[in-house]
């Protein structure tokens, strides 16, 4: 099945195909761990681990790193606004990040490269870059020469100077172009500082990811991905320095850009303020249900995001994890992927479609009678499922929302105990279950398959 993805670099659709089949290479833009990340953070790695599980399916290895940045000026000023190292801000942050991610069913990725334990490379690759031209050292600092790289505003479609001006670049005295940027820069004794030819100093932001990058996937990857916010500087900036770095190799072959998460009509953002934190919303929403919403739009284009959309996702998987329920005597010897899932996928990630067709397999599930029909649609539910990361949940674990399985048991016994009233006629002793369970928040719907019950 040909896989097709938007490329950002041709701005075409294209079909994938690897450098090589044997060894596919991913690369991911992870968070900076000063703080709790928003749900537009996690957008990437949710949407891109979707990725990396088709692609496992279609090649013999995927390596897929994710980085996290744990030296940069954010983390600096909490570090100093606590009084502590940044070593203490970044291992919680990193930790719960890592923590927040598995609970969104974001499965690790192979690499977790981290920038502090890559500053030798990071420094390597400086160096190449000041020996070819294409950076220079100026009051303690080194900059990449912008002018250096003809191409520099490829990625991105835009005029420099209307990049320049958007991206608020400071321009320094020491700088020979005002568009110059940061490779590294000096530190004083109270910021952390490594030694370097160039004095006791940190990294710019933008060669962080390209030495990670160089280091665990070499010089040119397949697919680098991150959100569309990322294309200028940062990526642009990526693509400048390593393919200089390089001797002009081209340094990811498919760029991928999800699009952002609005709130309130305004882009979600921690500067303006505006966001919902994903380390909260994960004790207040089933985190399948917020997983399923940062699929349920493509992921190229911005997603509406509200407390309306949680409530309809956790109704769909009701309905969804309501099938699975009624199917729960059916065997399945091994989940199977559907074509029509797959082929949404194959669409450039078409999570919408694929989404869709779960809710169609579902339905056509909750009809059938034939004992082979319905083991088939159980199995292709489960492998449709698996393949986005849903519906790996015991149906019980899912709608006891988080309860002991002893008060699942209770209410399926109480559930038992009002189909065998019903059936002796005792209609008196069925309603009174009936509203004791809604007196609890248990709603039920009595079906064909017989009766359904799920706390609202």
């Amino acid at each position: 099945m040909d896989l097709r993805l938007y490329n950002n670099r041709t701005r075409q659709l294209e079909s994938f195909e690897p450098q090589d089949p044997q060894r596919v290479t991913m690369y991911v833009c992870g968070p900076t761990v000063y703080n709790y990340v928003h749900i537009g953070n996690a957008r990437p790695p949710v949407v891109f681990g979707v990725l990396a599980n088709l692609l496992r399916r279609h090649y013999a290895r995927l390596v897929y790193a994710r980085n996290i940045t744990d030296v940069d000026d954010k983390i600096n000023h909490a570090a100093r606004d606590l009084g502590v190292p940044i070593s203490v801000i970044t291992d919680k942050y990193a930790a719960a990040y890592h923590d927040d991610m598995a609970r969104l069913g974001v499965a690790p990725p192979d690499v977790v490269p981290y920038a502090t334990a890559h500053i030798p490379h990071i420094i390597a690759m400086i160096e190449r870059l000041i020996d070819s031209g294409h950076a220079y050292v100026a009051e303690g600092h080194v900059l990449f020469s912008v002018a250096s790289f003809p191409d520099y505003g490829k990625l991105s479609r835009r005029d420099p100077d209307e990049m320049l001006a958007g991206a608020r670049v400071e321009v320094a005295p020491y700088k020979r172009d005002p568009g110059d940027f940061v490779l590294w820069k000096p530190s004083t004794p109270d910021l952390p500082g490594w030694d370097s030819p160039w004095g006791v100093g940190r990294p710019g932001w933008h060669i962080e990811c390209s030495a990670m990058a160089e280091a665990h996937l070499g010089d040119t990857i397949d697919i680098h991905g991150g959100g569309v916010d990322l294309q200028f500087p940062h990526h642009e900036n990526e693509v400048a320095q390593s393919t200089c770095a390089h001797g002009g190799q081209v340094f990811a072959r498919f760029w991928l850009h999800n699009g952002m998460l609005n709130l309130g009509g305004a882009k979600m953002s921690k500067s303006v303020g505006n966001v919902s934190l994903v380390h909260d919303l994960l004790d207040q929403h089933p985190p399948e249900a917020l997983r399923y919403a940062l699929l349920s739009a493509h992921y190229r284009q911005p997603l509406d995001w509200s407390e309306g959309l949680i409530e309809q996702c956790v109704r769909t998987l009701d309905r969804l994890y309501g099938t699975l329920r009624d199917l729960a005597d059916v065997p399945v010897i091994e989940p199977q992927v559907p074509f029509e899932v797959e082929s949404a996928l194959c669409d450039d990630l078409n999570t919408p479609a694929a989404l869709a067709e779960l809710a169609r397999i579902a339905g056509e599930a909750r009809k059938a009678t034939s004992p082979i029909a319905r083991a088939s649609l159980k199995a292709e539910l489960l492998g449709g499922g698996q393949l986005l990361g849903l519906l790996q949940q015991d149906p019980a674990a899912w709608f006891s929302r988080g309860s002991v399985d002893g008060d699942d048991a209770r209410i399926q016994g109480l559930v038992n105990e009002r189909d065998a009233a019903k059936r002796a006629r005792d209609f008196i002793r069925a309603d009174a279950i009936r509203r004791q369970l809604a007196g609890e928040g248990v709603l039920l719907e009595d079906t064909a398959q017989g009766v359904r019950w799920r706390r609202g």
